[in-house]
């Protein structure tokens, strides 16, 4: 941990010589999510609720799953950047170094700038805490804390996944995008809205119902068992896949030569 907040406080320094412009940026990235806060307002001005869910129910699920995607991006962003690291010979280096290639590669980029999206997960969270109706006791607040967590580490696993891909490909696929930005849009609302056949493969195969779906419901008081407060931890099963796919792409890594 020593040696990724020195790589944190590196990448704070450089970003701080350009203060304006970084908190421009921040700005900018507030602004263009609340874009997608805006559609679920206006669709519940035509309509009370969907498939039974009221509007503050919905906006806890938006916050959970945009605060999670908005952890993941500023931590683990340098999984994106992983076709460059291949494609200029980077990557080699990294090999030869005596730390682990996977923490140098998240460790590389601290994306600070995906901020301004994490503050408009915090202001939706602290609206739709209170007007929920919500009885807050410790273990909704800790499952609400913990899905958080495990959705920050799902959405890095799927970063992961997308990095593992340039072993074969050289760039990166943007059909990821499905499952990380497009997991960010449609994970705005409860799963179960899509159909059944969306939530079992949200389930069994990206289990981001895990965190998202499933311990929602114990914390707005749709089913009272306990068992739903830990199935964020169900979420991080998909780790396993994640890291043997890395495995064999980097069995199958061809040196640049540079």
């Amino acid at each position: 941990m020593r040696l990724y907040f020195k790589y944190a406080s590196i990448q704070l320094r450089s970003i701080m010589q350009y203060k304006v412009s970084f908190f421009f940026t921040i700005l900018g990235q507030f602004l263009t999510s609340f874009g997608a806060f805006l559609s679920i307002y206006f669709m519940f001005v035509r309509f009370n609720e969907v498939e039974g869910f009221s509007y503050s129910e919905v906006l806890l699920c938006t916050a959970v799953v945009l605060g999670a995607f908005s952890l993941a991006e500023i931590v683990f962003r340098g999984f994106d950047r992983f076709p460059s690291m291949i494609g200029n010979g980077e990557f080699d280096r990294i090999m030869v170094r005596p730390r682990n290639e996977i923490f140098q590669i998240f460790a590389s980029k601290l994306e600070l700038s995906r901020a301004g999206r994490l503050a408009q997960a915090i202001i939706i969270v602290c609206y739709a805490i209170p007007a929920s109706g919500v009885g807050w006791t410790w273990d909704k607040v800790a499952t609400l804390v913990l899905m958080f967590i495990c959705g920050t580490i799902l959405f890095g696993c799927l970063f992961l996944v997308y990095a593992s891909f340039t072993f074969f490909t050289i760039e990166g696929l943007e059909f990821m995008n499905i499952f990380t930005d497009g997991g960010r849009e449609f994970g705005a609302y409860p799963l179960s809205i899509y159909g059944k056949g969306v939530l079992r493969f949200m389930t069994y195969v990206i289990p981001m119902a895990c965190f998202q779906y499933y311990p929602f419901l114990y914390v707005i008081g749709r089913t009272d068992n306990r068992f739903y407060m830990i199935v964020p931890l169900f979420s991080l099963l998909f780790f396993i896949p994640a890291y043997l796919f890395w495995r064999f792409g980097l069995k199958h890594y061809k040196s640049t030569g540079s």
